[in-house]
């Protein structure tokens, strides 16, 4: 009787365990030299933890609902409009922004943008290099901070500035309405994004890093932009302190 090869030895005729193909790539991978009794578990691990994830999330709604009514109000009135008319907290961000550009640049071109940007990051970034760490390296945590800082300081900044002194307002009548409306203030916000990019480029960032720039600033200034207009937009969509607001308003009454 012949020897058998190291492949009938490891996968018998009439065995009793099965396997998954899971993908066919070009050279050699991790389960070289590896029989079925040293196997990597096939479902995914992340999987699980986002199960888990979504359990977790479930199981807070429901406590939260129980604890909380929702802040259902009487029938509308279609001759008396609510004052302030606020959207769900998903999309207060999204308000926040059509204050300080025109609705087609804040509420369709620059969402759209932000939406194609993070599709395109696996296309920009497909290094390999520190694949599966957090920030990549002790330079990305470094890039990752100062920017959540920088973020933190310029948009409120950029919020409280707007409000004051809104060039759509003031350059009414002065400029083309297109010009006040929609291109400066594009400019302004495109300046305030790609500004931490310009200077790490003194320090010659790889793809990665530029994309944990350009990321950081998305996600914080979205987080910002929902607080601001959740807690600060009182009457109006005016700016005030959430323990100042006129008419007794009381923006936590609206969770």
């Amino acid at each position: 009787m012949a020897d058998k090869t190291p492949e009938q030895e490891v996968f018998l005729k009439d065995g009793v365990k099965t396997y998954n193909l899971v993908e066919v790539v070009r050279g050699r991978t991790t389960m070289i030299e590896k029989g079925p009794d040293n196997t990597i578990f096939s479902f995914p691990i992340v999987a699980i933890l986002e199960l888990l994830l979504g359990l977790g999330t479930f199981a807070f709604l429901l406590l939260f609902s129980l604890i909380k009514n929702a802040p259902l109000e009487e029938l509308a009135n279609p001759l008396i409009t609510t004052d302030p008319a606020k959207a769900p907290w998903y999309f207060m961000g999204l308000q926040e922004m059509l204050e300080h550009a025109h609705p087609l640049v804040s509420g369709i071109i620059l969402p759209g943008v932000m939406v194609l940007f993070v599709m395109a990051i696996p296309y920009l970034d497909n290094s390999r290099i520190g694949s599966g760490r957090w920030f990549t390296s002790d330079r990305g945590k470094r890039i990752t901070l100062w920017t959540t800082l920088y973020t933190v300081i310029i948009m409120p900044a950029f919020i409280v500035l707007d409000n004051l002194f809104p060039p759509r307002e003031l350059l009414r009548g002065i400029v083309p309405d297109v010009v006040a409306q929609s291109i400066i203030p594009a400019i302004f916000m495109a300046v305030i994004v790609l500004l931490p990019v310009l200077v790490l480029m003194r320090w010659k960032p790889n793809a990665r890093e530029v994309v944990l720039v350009l990321f950081t600033v998305l996600f914080v200034s979205a987080v910002i932009f929902t607080i601001s207009g959740f807690l600060f937009r009182g009457p109006g969509f005016k700016l005030y302190w959430p323990w100042d607001m006129p008419n007794g308003y009381n923006p936590l009454n609206n969770l």
